[in-house]
């Protein structure tokens, strides 16, 4: 598979990796948009939020806890953070492999 999010998760290419369990693991993005910019990636390869399904939603809940608990390690919590997801190429999703970011570290505007 040519996905580089599950090379990553495989440990084929290196990241500055922040959290891992058995459901997913946390990033540094590489090109931030924020002081904070962690994505958070499932470890299972679901190409977008349009290929997600009904037995999705644990994992989902589980990606939003650990954004959370993220939000607090990074400082970011009380001043506020967003969580974003985009689905498909006029959202702005380049990487076929669903991932949630986590944006936060100083007032975000419309477009951040």
């Amino acid at each position: 598979m040519s996905c580089i999010f599950c090379k990553i998760i495989n440990g084929e290419v290196k990241s500055d990796a922040v959290y891992r369990d058995d459901k997913v693991v946390a990033i540094r993005d590489i090109n931030p948009k924020a002081p904070v910019h962690i994505l958070i990636l499932p470890l299972e390869h679901i190409p977008s939020l349009k290929e997600a399904t009904a037995d999705h939603m644990p994992l989902f809940g589980h990606m939003v806890n650990v954004a959370n608990d993220l939000a607090k390690s990074e400082g970011i919590a009380e001043s506020g953070y967003r969580l974003v997801i985009n689905s498909g190429p006029d959202a702005g999703q380049d990487i076929h492999h669903l991932h949630l970011h986590l944006l936060g570290g100083r007032k975000l505007g419309w477009r951040t």
